[in-house]
């Protein structure tokens, strides 16, 4: 007996659904980042999926912002589980300039501002704890700040 077209797209939704419950992401899942009423999403430079550590070629995304305002980043309910920090690094995305540590199990984190960091151009970049399925490889998203006045 062949299935209808409502039965199987029946059948096709329940098992898309089952198989996204079952664990990692089909995709590499993006980062959300919101300051002075901006919110852009980040896409990862790097990230392990199904097990494979991926590189992808991706412009990150450059956010202007006003001196003194708040950052606030969002990441995916996995990451968080796995725990992540955020590295600060130079308008060249060469050299770090500082780590902030983000409490474990944390899903959105607003602990830094835009001058908190001393050069005016920066880089964060949200970094997934090591020890994954992909062992020392971690996920990454780069995000760049232009202040003004700087």
């Amino acid at each position: 007996m062949r299935p209808t077209a409502p039965s199987l797209l029946i059948a096709l939704a329940t098992a898309g659904s089952l198989a996204a419950c079952a664990g990692e992401p089909a995709t590499a899942e993006d980062v959300r980042v919101q300051t002075g009423g901006q919110d852009v999403t980040a896409r990862p430079t790097q990230y392990c999926l199904d097990g494979e550590g991926q590189r992808y070629e991706t412009t990150p995304p450059i956010v202007e912002v006003s001196p003194d305002t708040a950052i606030t980043l969002t990441v995916p309910e996995s990451i968080a589980e796995r725990g992540w920090q955020v590295q600060v690094f130079d308008d060249e995305l060469q050299e770090v300039i500082g780590e902030v540590d983000v409490p474990e199990g944390t899903e959105t984190f607003d602990g830094i501002n835009s001058s908190d960091v001393a050069p005016a151009a920066f880089y964060l970049v949200v970094v997934e704890d090591a020890g994954g399925e992909c062992g020392e490889f971690t996920a990454a998203w780069p995000v760049g700040f232009l202040r003004a006045g700087g």
